[in-house]
Order: structure tokens, then sequence, then C-alpha cells
């Protein structure tokens, strides 16, 4: 059993390490090839939350949680009992099917860090880093050539996409009256993203050298973001209470520098001819606005089931002034609660460990064919306490789990065989929480 004083610099390591991974991984979000990331900006996080919500299928906008950082909605921050550091590691495994193939992939990276603060009975704060979007894909398609006298001559087409976008912010909660608190959310969002597509002509019967025609979209975003919440809580009884709670995220442009170079290369990757830049300029990406509702009811002790829905309007996304691929609204619902069978006990550990789990169903705002795409997902979780917690401070270990099917496989255009891409994926998450009371007013005896 490690003493007091190894298991506070145990935290405290543990607080450095996050703090350090985070801001030198920031920008490598990626979790695996994913084709729909390809499609406006990536794969995008609609404010879920972290790794307690994770283990709830994403929910928990009106669901007050005194030992993990309330920053989904937050209003919520009004509840931070203790100063609390909260880091999330994220992995994925993921196979991806078309008509013709399957490819899987998988990595891992830090998802997230958050640090929240009671600055007085009615007034809570959090600072903290969270990813906006993902850009991680790879795909190659080869079409024939119109009009060609050999039938087998082909054009070949490298789509490649890295990079993300990323968060800092420091939200406010503020206690308005009894049962009802509101608050605020102001982030810096920044990124790069860069894409790569490559053309090649593919010539039966011929000995001249492979030249492939490159184009490279390097894209720097930075600009500010701000999100709004409410919450209300009331009694319905001695033990049980219900909570309905609202987030709003502004949209916003997303201004950015967006530079494309053309250039010309052999099949080793060889440039032929120095490259040539077609644009380089300031503009800006529509980010949609984002309208979370949510409701849930608990006993004031032990256990909380939750309901959140989010719309979010991406018929309206524009990028750099184009809009090359139609986007739609998209509806997302989800279910999940949480369960400690016996907080307080003292005989049995595992009565002491959170059990969460939770369902969801999202839209997909692309529609191929005309048709929306899905995702469906399940989710389930565990918050493990070390045992040797106290009133001042307290460390948490929890896992979510999510597994999930995106999209389908259908024949979008028979002639060429392209067909829509099914994601099957299985996520994990690892989270640490620290909890510890700061600002004790000393008393002299």
């Amino acid at each position: 059993m490690l003493s007091n004083k190894e298991m506070g610099c145990l935290r405290w390591s543990l607080v450095l390490a996050g703090v350090v991974f985070t801001v030198s991984g920031a920008q490598a979000q990626g979790l695996g090839n994913s084709p729909y990331s390809r499609i406006g900006l990536g794969e995008f996080n609609a404010n879920t939350g972290g790794v307690r919500q994770m283990g709830m299928g994403g929910v928990g906008l009106a669901a007050p949680n005194s030992t993990n950082v309330n920053e989904l909605n937050p209003a919520l921050l009004y509840y931070t009992g203790r100063t609390t550091f909260e880091a999330g590691y994220n992995g994925q495994y993921k196979t991806i099917r078309n008509a013709a193939s399957t490819n899987r992939s998988g990595s891992g990276n830090l998802g997230y860090f958050a640090l929240s603060v009671p600055l007085s009975t009615k007034w809570g704060a959090a600072v903290g880093l969270k990813p906006v979007s993902a850009v991680d894909y790879e795909s190659n398609t080869v079409r024939p050539v119109a009009g060609a006298p050999n039938p087998t001559d082909a054009v070949r087409t490298q789509y490649l996409g890295t990079g993300g976008v990323s968060e800092a912010y420091i939200g406010q909660g503020f206690q308005i009256s009894k049962g009802f608190t509101v608050g605020v959310t102001a982030s810096y969002v920044f990124g790069v993203v860069d894409e790569t597509v490559g053309t090649s002509v593919l010539v039966a019967n011929s000995n001249a050298p492979l030249v492939n025609s490159v184009s490279r979209t390097h894209t720097r975003y930075s600009d500010f973001a701000f999100r709004a919440g409410a919450h209300y809580r009331h009694k319905l009884g001695k033990d049980l209470s219900i909570n309905l709670a609202s987030v709003y995220s502004f949209g916003h442009d997303l201004r950015g520098q967006q530079s494309v170079e053309q250039e010309q290369t052999n099949v080793e990757g060889t440039l032929i001819a120095p490259p040539s830049t077609l644009s380089d300029g300031r503009g800006s990406t529509s980010v949609p606005a984002l309208t979370q509702l949510g409701i849930s009811l608990d006993n004031d002790k032990n256990w909380s089931i939750n309901l959140d829905a989010a719309r979010q309007q991406w018929s309206n996304f524009t990028s750099f002034g184009q809009q090359s691929t139609s986007l739609n609204n998209t509806l997302r619902l989800g279910l999940g609660g949480e369960i400690a069978p016996d907080p307080g006990s003292v005989e049995h550990y595992f009565q002491r460990v959170t059990y969460r789990a939770g369902v969801n169903i999202a839209q997909m705002p692309y529609q191929p064919g005309g048709k929306t795409l899905y995702d469906r997902a399940v989710s389930w979780g565990f918050a493990f306490p070390l045992p040797n917690a106290t009133p001042l401070e307290a460390t948490t270990f929890s896992l979510g789990f999510t597994y999930g099917v995106r999209g389908n496989t259908d024949i979008l255009n028979a002639a060429t065989g392209s067909s829509n891409v099914r994601e099957s994926y299985i996520r994990g998450q690892l989270g640490v929480t620290l909890n510890n009371r700061w600002f004790i007013k000393r008393r002299l005896q």
C-alpha cells in the first residue's frame, strides 16, 4: 500500500504526463483509415463529452456529477465539488468494407484533458483541450478511360488526408436560483489538415514512364467559438430528481490559410518538375450550429438514466467559398445510464464500482444516392475508485467502450462497381480522474 505522500506524487505525475502528451499529440487525432473523414471537416466530435459520457452512449447533458469534469454542459460546472483533473486516452480498431474489398486499421492517442475548480459556492470553472474533428483517410480508385482505344487503359486516383482540428477552452458555470444554473464556454479552435489527390494514367502495353499528377492542399485553421448551456434540477420525491438541460454551440466561420500546389512525380515519388502554386490565401470554413437537449432522472445517490438529442445544421456547410459535397442536417439520439450499487461499501469493493451502459443512433451528413446513412452504436463502461479515497482527495480510473457500425455497402454505380463504405469499429477509452480539495481555509485553535 502506497503512503499518502507517494500517492500524491503519483497523482501529479499523471497530471504532468497528461499535459505533455496532450500538447505534443494535439494534432495526431486520427484513429485509423476512415473514408468518410474526407468530407466536410472530417469526423466531427459533436460535443459528446469524455470517458463518463462514452460509457453511457455519449449522453449526460442533464446529468450533474461531482467526480468528473462536467465540460459537456458548462451549466453543470456549478456542481464541481473538488478541484478535478481528468485525462482520456483513446484506442480504436476498425474494419472498412465496400462491395469489392476489406481493410483493417487501428491506432491510439491521448483524447483530451480538463481541469475544473469550484471558485465559490455558486460558481465553477474549467479549462481543457479536446478534439473537434479528425481527418484520416487513404483510398484508391481505378476507372476506365472514356473513349480510349484500349479498353484496359485506366485512370488511378489516390486520396490521402491527415490532421484535424482541436479546441482549447475555458468554461464557467453559475447558479442563478435554486435548481437553475447557466454556463458558457469560450474556445480557441486551431488545427492543420493536409490533403493529397494523386492521378496517373495506366496505359496497357506501354513502356512510357508512369507520371503521377499530384495536388496538395494544406489548410491551417485558427479562430474562436462559443457554447452556452442551461440546466434545471427539480425534486419529484424524497429520492427522485428530474433534470432538464440544453446546450447551444453557435455556428461560426472558422478562418484559415489555405495553399494548393500541383506537382508531377514518377512511380517512385521523385519530382519530375518543380511544384507550382495554384492558390494561396485566406478564407473560412463554416462550422454549423449544434443544438442539444437532455433529460435525466436520478435518486440523488447512486443511479441515473439519461436521454439526449442533438441537431446540427450541416446543410449550411461551406469551405473556402465552395460546397464541394452536398451535406444534410443531422439528428442524433442517445439513451444511457449508470449505477454504483453501494458507493459507501467498505467490505465489497465492486459495490463501489460505477457501471455504465448506453445506445445511440445518429444520422450522418452524407446522402449518397439520396439515402441517409446512419451510425449505430452500443456502449458500456466502468469507474474504479482507488481504495484509499478520503473526503479531501480521490483517484478514479474509468473505462469506456463503444461498438458501432456506420454506413453501408450499397452499390452506387453498377457500371463502375462503386459503392458506399461500411465501417465497423470498436473504440476504447481509459480515463484518469484526480479529485483534490484546494483552497481550504485554515483555522487557528
